[in-house]
């Protein structure tokens, strides 16, 4: 039997992790807790905390903004959150490590009439976050700033991200206007820390990179 006293890792040892509830798991993790604040305290408002944020928003700020948490903590909490954000909630997500496998989403403005402006977000694992139409232009043109593009890559909190558009003329000739596109975005992508990973161009079935 479990005594009142008995501490999460001695229950894991001796009865296995199932035996464990959520709380009890955060608090095996934690280990122990600070000047000003008992280790059970730090779970539960770590668990709140998750719930309220969602475990694939949490960041490593929000987890260090807890009391009796400090930085080593923090970031051995962060790390093995990261850790099974990846190995499980990340899975099902696609992973965009090749122009190919960008091209797969990008069936929806390959064949159109205007010039759609395509952003995917990417997290660390290069797994897709979002994929979202910026803007729409006219039959020859799509117009696109880095603060449309980066807003959205913020939002998303993302480690990189793919940029992509579609030429109506069915043309796969790389344009002055192309290449300056993909020139602000890598170093507004620098600035922010958020990386450039590549900029796809598509005519039908037929694509290049303007990177």
């Amino acid at each position: 039997m479990t005594t009142a006293t008995e501490l999460p890792r001695e229950k894991l040892r001796k009865r296995g992790a199932e035996a464990l509830s959520d709380i009890e798991l955060l608090q095996a993790v934690i280990g122990s807790g600070g000047k000003d604040n008992d280790f059970r305290q730090i779970a539960k408002t770590l668990n709140a905390a998750i719930n309220k944020l969602g475990p694939e928003n949490l960041t490593l700020g929000d987890v260090k903004s807890i009391k009796g948490i400090g930085d080593a903590k923090a970031t051995v909490i962060f790390a093995a959150l990261e850790f099974w954000r990846r190995r499980l909630i990340k899975q099902k997500a696609p992973l965009i490590d090749s122009p190919a496998k960008v091209v797969d989403h990008l069936d929806h403005i390959k064949n159109k009439k205007q010039e759609h402006f395509v952003l995917l977000t990417l997290n660390g694992a290069r797994r897709l976050i979002n994929s979202r139409i910026v803007t729409i232009g006219t039959l020859v043109a799509s117009l696109v700033h880095p603060r449309e593009v980066f807003s959205f890559a913020i939002e998303d909190r993302a480690a990189s991200i793919i940029v992509a558009h579609n030429h109506p003329s069915g043309m796969l000739d790389i344009s002055d206007a192309d290449r300056e596109v993909t020139r602000q975005l890598r170093l507004a992508g620098e600035i922010i820390g958020i990386r450039l990973d590549d900029h796809i161009i598509v005519a039908g079935d037929e694509y290049v990179s303007a990177y």
